[in-house]
């Protein structure tokens, strides 16, 4: 089991969505303590992603802890990826 952290500004985009899709997000960002596996990000950054329909969570796993760094929209991950790019 994983403990969960929270960048401090993960919830940019999480705040801006309707509360039942934020209710769909935190459930499948809950289920990070125990999910075995999650896609790598590519190009050699140290984030995995889950999907949930249209919605990314990207997060960082260090130990037993992982960090969740961002969670929003497609179109969002694309803006917040290539701010990572940079």
């Amino acid at each position: 089991m994983y403990n969960l952290d929270f960048k401090e500004d993960w919830d940019k985009y999480f705040k801006k969505m309707n509360k039942e899709m934020q209710s769909k997000i935190w459930k499948k960002i809950q289920q990070l303590q125990e999910l075995e596996s999650a896609r790598h990000l590519k190009k050699g950054l140290p984030f995995f992603v889950v999907e949930t329909n249209q919605y990314r969570i990207t997060f960082r796993e260090i130990g037993k802890t992982r960090t969740v760094w961002f969670a929003g929209n497609h179109k969002q991950y694309e803006k917040w990826y290539l701010s990572l790019m940079k």
